[in-house]
C-alpha cells in the first residue's frame, strides 16, 4: 500500500476517533470542551461580572451607564499531550481484514484516552479540597440517603442555594455516582412522591423534576487499578454545577464550573512500526487539560451511603 493511501486511512481513522463516544463517560457534562489554537493558554477564573444587575436607565442627554470591569484572574499554563498505541502483528493483519482490525485498534486507543480524561475530571470534582467549606457537604449517620428519615431533597436544595448565593445562578447540571444513584432511587422520601411508591423506583426523569435540575447524568464508568481490581471512577457522591449551554460558541470568557481545553484538531490517529517492521502500532494522540475554573459554581456531596447501614435497625422516619 502506498504512502498516499496510508495517509487517507489515517485521516479516516482520525475522523472515527473524533466521533467515538462511550455512553458511560459523563465528564463532558461538567467539563465542556473549549478549542484552543495553541498549547500555551491563559485560563480565566470565574467572576461575578456576568451576573451583576446594572443600572441601565438613561435620561435624555445624560451620560451612558458604564460598567466598572472587575477584571479577570488568569494564569498561564501549557496543555498536556496524551497518547496511546495498539500493536498489530503482521500475521494478525494477514489473517484479518486490514481496515476492520485498524478500526478496532482505533476504538481501543480512543477509549483509553477518553477513560483517562474521565478519571482526571472525576478526581478533580470529587476532591473536597477543591471546594470552599460553603460548597461541600460530607453526609454521616442518619443524614445518609439510605436512611428512611433522610432528606435528599432538602440537601440538594441547600446545595443549590449555596451555589446561587455565590454566582446568582442555579446549578443546571448534576453528576451522580453509581453507588449514590442506587440508594437515591430507593429513597423513601423520593418514592413518596410517586403515586404507587410500594412498587416503583425513582426514575432519572422524575429526579430532574424533583430537584429542578435540567441535566442529570449517572457516572457508571469503571477502571482497573494496579492490582487488576475494578474500581468505579465516580464515587459515592453527587456533584452539582453551573455549566453554560452555549454549544460550539462557548469561549473561555463564559463563566462555568469547569472546562476541558483541547488543542484544535489535536486528536489524530497515525501508525508506526518497530521491531523489524513485523509489528505495526496504531496510535492515538490528543492534547488537552481539564480545569476547574469556578469552584464557587459547584457543590460536592460526599458519603451518600452509610457503609454501616442496617435496615433492621433503621427506625428513622417511622
Amino acid at each position: 500500500m502506498g504512502r498516499l493511501e496510508d495517509l487517507r486511512i489515517n485521516a479516516y481513522l482520525s475522523e472515527v476517533a473524533r466521533g467515538y463516544r462511550n455512553n458511560a463517560y459523563v465528564a463532558e457534562s461538567l467539563f465542556p470542551t473549549i478549542q484552543s489554537e495553541k498549547e500555551k493558554i491563559d485560563i480565566f477564573e470565574f467572576n461575578k461580572e456576568a451576573f451583576n444587575i446594572y443600572d441601565t436607565e438613561r435620561a435624555i442627554r445624560a451620560n451612558s451607564n458604564v460598567i466598572s470591569p472587575q477584571g479577570f484572574k488568569k494564569h498561564t499554563t501549557t496543555l498536556t499531550e496524551h497518547d496511546l498505541s495498539y500493536p498489530i502483528d503482521y500475521r494478525e493483519e494477514q489473517e484479518a481484514e486490514k481496515i476492520k482490525l485498524q478500526l478496532h485498534a482505533t476504538n481501543v486507543v480512543t477509549n483509553g484516552l477518553q477513560l483517562k480524561h474521565e478519571k482526571q475530571c472525576a478526581d478533580l470534582v470529587q476532591n473536597p479540597n477543591n471546594y470552599t467549606n460553603d460548597n461541600k457537604l460530607i453526609l454521616s449517620g442518619t443524614s445518609c440517603f439510605n436512611y428512611k428519615g433522610s432528606d435528599p431533597q432538602g440537601v440538594i436544595d441547600d446545595a443549590k442555594n449555596a451555589i446561587s448565593q455565590k454566582i446568582a445562578q442555579d446549578p443546571n447540571t448534576m453528576v451522580i455516582g453509581q453507588e449514590a444513584w442506587q440508594v437515591l432511587k430507593k429513597n423513601r422520601q423520593l418514592r413518596s412522591l410517586i403515586s404507587d411508591s410500594k412498587t416503583k423506583l425513582v426514575t432519572l426523569e422524575l429526579l430532574k423534576e424533583i430537584f429542578e435540575v435540567e441535566n442529570i447524568v449517572i457516572g457508571k464508568s469503571i477502571f482497573a487499578d494496579q492490582n487488576g481490581k475494578f474500581v468505579r471512577i465516580w464515587k459515592d457522591s453527587i456533584v452539582l454545577a453551573y455549566v453554560p449551554g452555549l454549544g460550539t460558541s462557548r469561549t473561555e470568557y463564559d463563566p462555568s464550573f469547569a472546562y476541558t481545553v483541547r488543542k484544535k484538531d489535536a486528536l489524530q490517529i497515525d501508525e508506526y512500526t518497530k521491531e523489524g517492521n513485523k509489528v505495526k502500532y496504531i496510535r492515538a494522540t490528543d492534547i488537552y487539560t481539564p480545569f476547574l475554573v469556578g469552584a464557587e459554581a459547584g457543590y460536592l456531596i460526599s458519603n451518600v451511603n452509610d457503609p454501616d447501614y442496617n435496615a433492621q435497625n433503621d427506625d428513622t422516619g417511622t
